[in-house]
C-alpha cells in the first residue's frame, strides 16, 4: 500500500460538476492499493498516517499528529501510485490491485480512519476527479507499507 500525504489548509474533490468532498485544515491522502494488500496493510497505513507528527506545536515545531488536533482528512483512491515507469514511456500498472480487490480495501481504510474519530471526506472510487488543494508548508510525504521509500 502506498500513500502520498499532504498537509493542507483546505482541499476539495469534484467529479464533473459534482462536489464529492471537501475539508478545511488537515491531510489529503492519495491511496494506492497493491494486489497483495489486505487488512494488515490497512491497519498499518491508518496507524502511520494518523500518528504522523507533522502539525506544528506552540513552538512552531512539527510535533503534533492528526489525533492531537481537530482537523480532517480527504482520502482519494489513486491506483497510479503503482505506476511502473522504469521501462519505456507508458507506465505499467500490473502491481496495482484490481478494482474488485481495491475498492473494498479503500472503503475499509476509510472506515478505519473514521473509527478513530477523524472526520473524513472522500472522492469516488474509479471516477475521473479533479482535486484542488492548498499544500500547507509545503509538507508532502510518501509512505509505503513495504518500506520501499
Amino acid at each position: 500500500m502506498r500513500a502520498v500525504v499532504q498537509r493542507v489548509s483546505r482541499a476539495v474533490v469534484t467529479s464533473g460538476e459534482e462536489m464529492l468532498g471537501s475539508i478545511g485544515p488537515g491531510l489529503v491522502v492519495f491511496l494506492g492499493i497493491h494486489g497483495t494488500d489486505g487488512p494488515n496493510e490497512i491497519k498499518w497505513m491508518a496507524d502511520k498516517i494518523i500518528g504522523l507528527r507533522i502539525f506544528e506545536d506552540e513552538g512552531g515545531k512539527m510535533n503534533r499528529s492528526l489525533l492531537d488536533i481537530d482537523q480532517e482528512m480527504l482520502i482519494i483512491s489513486q491506483f497510479t501510485l503503482y505506476g511502473d515507469c522504469r521501462k519505456g514511456r507508458r507506465p505499467g500498472f500490473a502491481e496495482a490491485a484490481a478494482p474488485t480487490l481495491a475498492e473494498p480495501l479503500y472503503q475499509r481504510f476509510i472506515a478505519e480512519i473514521r473509527q478513530r474519530g477523524i472526520r473524513v471526506a472522500t472522492g469516488r472510487f474509479q471516477a475521473f476527479m479533479a482535486v484542488e488543494l492548498v499544500n500547507d508548508g509545503p509538507v508532502t510525504l510518501l509512505i509505503d507499507s513495504e518500506k520501499q521509500f
